[in-house]
């Protein structure tokens, strides 16, 4: 299974520490070169500090691993404290907060500040890491899924997940990954999970339609038969429909929707736009460049405003 750089797997103890004058270096310094480090400069006598303190673990604590915070009781290391205020930290008043990247002071604030300043801090001293790697790993397991290893790429996706649970490229290709392994069920337990902060993502939406076509295929009709029907009869549109489903079915997609753009172009109203709606879930199971995709939208939309 694909290891992941930085995020939901760290431990608590990793997270948030106390540090002294005696770690400082490692605890902050160095590590920050490897994801930002908040400081909490703070004094037992402090006021705001007792409620400051608690606002940025929680908020910490949150980002999941993208960004740690150290403690320093400047009372308890006076000398360190005043080493930093001479190499130009402002630590006249407490709490001093500074945030830590590659090795240098970057953000910082000082005194009592509302809690939604304090996440939007936090959240901005985490996103200097970047996303740790997880855009890399969604489009290994993309590659994979391509390739046709569905159980490694859906092990892929699912670590990703592990780290970052609202990953909506790696919520939807674990679901796309388990209808590539034909398992239906799985698929859909998945979809009826979907946090709510993603399910109207593109991402989500695109399994969805996959999920819709896969439960259509194994209903389809036998593809020579609707074939010569609607031969026979141009304008037998259930047979036409029918048959663009069977089409798909078997891979032939493109066939498939010039057939779906044929029945609209005959009647666009039948079966409440039937033959729009499923033009739209074959569509939105494509990938957005995806050149049949980008065709028959084209001629959708001709038809449309025509």
């Amino acid at each position: 299974m694909l290891e992941l750089g930085g995020t939901e797997n760290t431990a608590a103890a990793d997270l948030i520490k106390d540090a002294t004058e005696e770690t400082f270096m490692a605890d902050v310094v160095e590590a920050s070169r490897e994801v930002p480090v908040i400081v909490d400069f703070w004094a037992p006598w402090c006021g705001p500090c007792k409620t400051l303190g608690p606002q940025l673990e929680a908020a910490v604590t949150a980002a999941k691993g993208k960004v740690r915070m150290v403690k320093l009781d400047v009372d308890a290391n006076p000398r360190l404290a005043q080493a930093l205020a001479q190499q130009g930290l402002p630590l006249q008043s407490i709490p001093t907060v500074i945030a830590f990247h590659e090795g240098r002071p970057v953000d910082m604030f000082q005194g009592a500040v509302p809690q939604s300043e304090v996440q939007a801090f936090v959240q901005k001293a985490a996103a200097l890491a970047g996303d740790g790697g997880l855009a890399e790993a969604v489009e290994a397991a993309e590659a994979m899924l391509e390739e046709g290893a569905a159980v490694d790429a859906a092990q892929t996706f699912a670590a990703i997940l592990g780290e970052e649970p609202e990953n909506a490229a790696a919520y939807g290709g674990l679901i796309r990954a388990h209808l590539a392994m034909d398992e239906v069920d799985q698929a859909e337990g998945l979809l009826a999970s979907v946090p709510d902060a993603i399910k109207s993502a593109g991402e989500i939406e695109a399994a969805r339609a996959q999920l819709d076509l896969m439960r259509q295929a194994a209903d389809a009709g036998p593809l020579a038969e609707l074939s010569a029907a609607v031969e026979a009869n141009p304008d037998d549109h259930q047979a036409r429909f029918d048959y663009a489903k069977a089409l798909h079915a078997n891979g032939k997609v493109e066939e498939a929707v010039d057939q779906l753009l044929d029945l609209f172009r005959r009647d666009r109203e039948w079966n409440d736009g039937a033959a729009k709606t499923q033009l739209f879930t074959i569509f939105d199971a494509l990938k957005p460049n995806d050149p049949v995709a980008q065709k028959g939208r084209r001629k959708l939309s001709s038809m449309i405003f025509a």
